[in-house]
């Protein structure tokens, strides 16, 4: 009998609503310039319709996924996509594939949601240990299921590196802890999109929740990559003047621009490609 992972225990987050409020008028005054918040919720339904277009589908149509149908996909995410030029290359791409495919064989089964993280990148040897590798898996689940699965990627909250989003909102009466003790499992990204999004109803947001609940999250991280000079993740980010360029590239949407229904992006090749 298939063993059937135990649903994860609830997980209890202290947010700072001030903190909140602030990014969330940043992000509402930023994005006027450019059609306003529904603009960037389009955007974001483009993107999630090219990966459900591209990778939701049986194991025997992943397992004949091109190497440049992957490929259109990865500009789209900021924190792979200058990493992961030499897999999109056989025979190296097609380990990656098997990973892929191994990776959404489950996708109706979020209770195994950390387990698959865990594995995957098992068979892209020493590569299974960089970092990108797991943001590739968090980002893939996101945008093929966004229901099931919240943006889990290491900029939300990497409990290593006791950075993310959830540090930079986290409630302290005081003095920050040096450390934030709370995993960065799938029950940990589940409450905090519920507490987002339970904020955000208060706020008057109701429809397309899911997408309200990553345009704040990118904003409070964009946020702090501008207090740190853009340091972080320097070699997927470049400044700009424009208040809401950081929150554009932390969810992809830099190369798509506004009313084209399409998205033209740069692929690892230098090529223009539209999705």
């Amino acid at each position: 009998m298939k063993r059937v992972p135990a649903a994860p225990p609830p997980v209890r987050l202290e947010l700072s609503g001030d903190r909140l409020a602030s990014s969330l008028a940043r992000l509402v005054a930023g994005a006027e310039p450019h059609g306003g918040l529904e603009w960037y919720v389009d955007a974001l339904k483009l993107k999630g319709a090219a990966f459900r277009e591209t990778l939701r589908a049986t194991p025997d149509r992943l397992a004949a996924l091109e190497p440049a149908a992957f490929g259109t996909l990865c500009p789209l995410m900021p924190t792979v996509r200058r990493r992961i030029g030499r897999w999109l290359e056989r025979p190296a791409y097609d380990a990656l594939r098997d990973e892929l495919a191994e990776l959404l064989v489950a996708i109706d089964e979020p209770a195994s949601t950390d387990e698959r993280l865990a594995h995957f990148g098992a068979g892209l040897g020493e590569d299974r240990r960089q970092r990108w590798v797991r943001d590739l898996a968090a980002e893939v689940l996101h945008n093929v299921d966004p229901e099931r699965y919240p943006l889990m990627t290491r900029w939300v909250w990497d409990a290593a590196a006791n950075t993310g989003v959830l540090r930079e909102i986290w409630f302290a009466d005081g003095a920050m802890p040096d450390r934030i003790a709370v995993a960065d499992g799938y029950a940990t990204f589940l409450a905090l999109r519920e507490e987002l999004s339970g904020y955000l109803s208060r706020q008057g947001f109701f429809r397309d929740m899911l997408h309200y609940v990553d345009l704040l999250c990118a904003q409070v991280y964009a946020e702090y990559i501008c207090d740190q000079g853009g340091s972080y993740l320097r070699t997927d980010f470049s400044a700009e003047p424009d208040p809401l360029e950081y929150t554009r590239r932390l969810l992809g949407l830099d190369g798509v621009r506004a009313g084209s229904g399409r998205a033209r992006l740069n692929t690892i090749e230098g090529r223009a490609a539209a999705v």
